[in-house]
């Protein structure tokens, strides 16, 4: 990790590993970022103190001429021409794909970890992500089968994204029963504008499991960023998606709670968006993504503010 006085006091826990409270997002690498791109914007974040970078094997296979693995790639480059591996909290994924899904069956998990190895020039993954999950494969085999890769060395902790809170107990169940390597983190899709993607029976689950959560589409795809406004266009490829939450009572609503927060604070909405995230039960480090070095100031801001409980309060009612 980079040195930084203080780095020190603001890392939190997700299982053994010691994470930054900003997870930089790589889905942008090898999509609107290229490789000369995605390093000065890796240079940046590092410098500042960031040590847990996310990506996944399928990153960016959406892309047309894109295969998958391009983001894993720049990554590897990445640690190859800077020697700073063993500095990052690596997380990726399995069990995504394009356009079917690779799933997560035992030789799926273990031929998707070995792709990923190549691609990111690594003999060790810190954080090995199950994509989407795969009701076909009994939750036995996906577990014995992520347990067999730590105990060769190959990934040291093991989390889950986009799954069901029963699946997600059942899973849980049994590696505590047998033993076995247990999910210590849960990457679900939560923000100001959607919560209950989260919050309910699978925060709950988090909650009694004692899972770290780091939660993506932080920032609504940019909606919570504040660019979007009624009668703006913004150059973006996610404007689409982003720009649909203009038309709704909240996200009218959370924009103008985002303005007189960061108003208060003297900073950005996305700023007080990820903040937000910050001070919710298990939430440990919001996955955000920068293509460029202009893009990550007011991400990196998010560790230090502090938000008082009535400006905490007046968000989540925004947000209700």
């Amino acid at each position: 990790m980079a040195d930084n006085t203080d780095t020190a006091d603001i890392t939190r826990k997700i299982g053994g590993l010691s994470v930054f409270p900003l997870s930089l997002g790589g889905n942008v690498f090898g999509w609107t970022a290229n490789e000369a791109e995605s390093f000065r914007v890796l240079d940046a974040y590092a410098a500042a103190g960031g040590n847990f970078i996310d990506t996944a094997d399928v990153y960016s296979a959406w892309v047309p001429g894109n295969q998958g693995g391009e983001s894993e790639t720049i990554l590897g480059n990445w640690f190859a021409s800077r020697g700073n591996r063993s500095d990052i909290v690596l997380a990726t994924k399995v069990g995504g794909g394009s356009p079917e899904p690779r799933g997560l069956t035992s030789s799926a998990i273990k031929s998707g970890v070995e792709e990923s190895l190549q691609r990111l020039r690594t003999d060790y993954i810190d954080l090995y992500y199950t994509h989407y999950d795969d009701p076909s494969v009994p939750v036995e085999e996906i577990i014995t089968t992520l347990d067999e890769l730590v105990r060769e060395g190959k990934v040291r902790e093991i989390a889950a994204s986009n799954v069901a809170a029963d699946r997600l107990e059942a899973l849980l169940t049994f590696s505590i029963r047998e033993n076995l390597a247990r999910y210590v983190a849960l990457q679900p899709h939560y923000n100001l504008v959607s919560r209950d993607t989260f919050e309910g029976d699978l925060a709950d689950v988090a909650t009694r499991h004692g899972l770290a959560t780091a939660p993506y589409y932080a920032l609504a795809s940019g909606f919570l960023t504040g660019k979007y406004r009624p009668g703006t266009a913004v150059d973006s490829p996610r404007s689409t998606g982003a720009a649909k939450h203009l038309e709704t009572e909240r996200g009218q609503k959370v924009l103008a709670a985002l303005d007189d927060v960061a108003a208060n604070h003297g900073t950005e909405p996305a700023t007080v968006a990820l903040a937000w995230l910050l001070a919710r039960p298990t939430v440990v480090a919001p996955i955000a993504s920068a293509r460029t070095v202009d893009q990550l100031p007011p991400l990196l801001a998010s560790v230090n503010l502090k938000l008082t409980q009535p400006e905490l309060d007046l968000l989540t009612s925004a947000s209700d």
